[in-house]
């Protein structure tokens, strides 16, 4: 099954599709990832990509449905594909869906992460990672086993992302909710779009998710 994952930056669309990639052999495409590998390939989109994230500019949303389509042909999105942050507009949907039509690929579920705002802010602002192996922390949810000491690597050193505060993630909301929310009516008008709670447990998010990709 091919679904697509809606919801506002850190509710855990992420996570979740890397357990689905993991657990099921379901593809996670996140287009930033995919930009940043394209880029590195120094492949003609690469390059066409580069200059226009270095001039300051957005990639439009052409060039991102060309990668996507690309990426989609590949052998290894056969069995199935989870698109991880796109599409985040309604012009960016439609184009999605006349793709998807050309090739003749059925999008199964779009699945929608519902959240608590204020839950949110807290959720994303309170989180950190060791400096070395990358293993996330937050200071409420997921402290270390002992304090200062990585669980994973026994690194001490931690860093923040720096948009990690509330004035950023508010600003981050406000923007999802100007641009994103709106595709949540188009994908319920075509039957796809399918609600879960984004603040549950991780584990029985994923349950969750297996049912609907299954």
């Amino acid at each position: 099954m091919n679904i697509a994952l809606l919801g506002p930056p850190g509710c855990g669309k992420g996570t979740q599709a890397k357990r689905l990639e993991d657990r099921l052999g379901y593809l996670q495409l996140s287009t930033g990832e995919m930009l940043r590998a394209e880029v590195e390939s120094g492949s003609e989109l690469g390059s066409a990509a580069k200059d226009i994230i270095e001039s300051g500019k957005l990639v439009p949303d052409d060039m991102i449905v060309d990668m996507i389509s690309k990426r989609i042909d590949e052998p290894d999105c056969q069995k199935g594909f989870i698109l991880d942050g796109f599409p985040r507009t309604v012009p960016q949907a439609e184009a999605l869906a006349n793709l998807l039509k050309e090739k003749d690929i059925p999008l199964g579920s779009v699945v929608e992460f519902s959240v608590d705002e204020d839950a949110m802010v807290k959720r994303i602002v309170g989180r950190f990672a060791c400096t070395f192996c990358g293993q996330g922390y937050h200071d409420d949810f997921q402290k270390p086993i002992v304090d200062g000491v990585c669980d994973k690597c026994n690194g001490t050193d931690f860093m923040r992302r720096a948009d990690d505060n509330e004035d950023t993630v508010r600003s981050r909301l406000k923007e999802y909710h100007r641009q994103t929310a709106p595709i949540i009516g188009f994908y319920e008008n075509l039957g796809l779009l399918v609600s879960i709670d984004g603040m549950a447990e991780i584990d029985e998010i994923t349950k969750r998710m297996e049912t609907i990709v299954r």
